[in-house]
């Protein structure tokens, strides 16, 4: 059985899927693309602050499954070019691994993401 997870904190779908889904002890996360909740826009400044929003989208449907960062054991990260990866990564360190191991990890380079976002990134945690 599964739950569905949905929080005003993080952007509203824009398609036929849930923010996330849990089932048993884990929640799977829609990817989070760096939509800004309030506006629904992609938030302006470049691949660092786009990791950054991607993050907090994730972060907020983890603790609406009554999760967190802490409990991810693997991502995923779409980028529309691997020229972002460094900067991606320092973001992206900031929020995973910080408190223990840092899950496993899939990162591939995109021809394209939508509304023309740099990044797109899934995560799946233990509850």
């Amino acid at each position: 059985m599964s739950t569905v997870i949905a929080t005003e904190k993080a952007p509203a779908a824009i398609g036929p899927y849930s923010q996330g889904v849990r089932v048993g002890n884990l929640v799977f996360t829609a990817g989070q693309i760096p939509l800004d909740p309030a506006t629904m826009q992609i938030v302006s400044g470049g691949i660092q602050a786009q990791t950054k929003q991607a993050l907090e989208n994730l972060k907020a449907i983890l603790e609406a499954a009554g999760s967190s960062l802490d409990r991810v054991v693997k991502s995923t990260v779409f980028l529309q070019s691997l020229d972002d990866f460094a900067a991606m990564n320092e973001v992206y360190a900031t929020y995973l691994g910080v408190n223990g191991p840092a899950p496993g990890r899939t990162t591939v380079q995109v021809a394209a993401l939508p509304k023309q976002a740099l990044v797109e990134i899934e995560l799946v945690a233990e509850v």
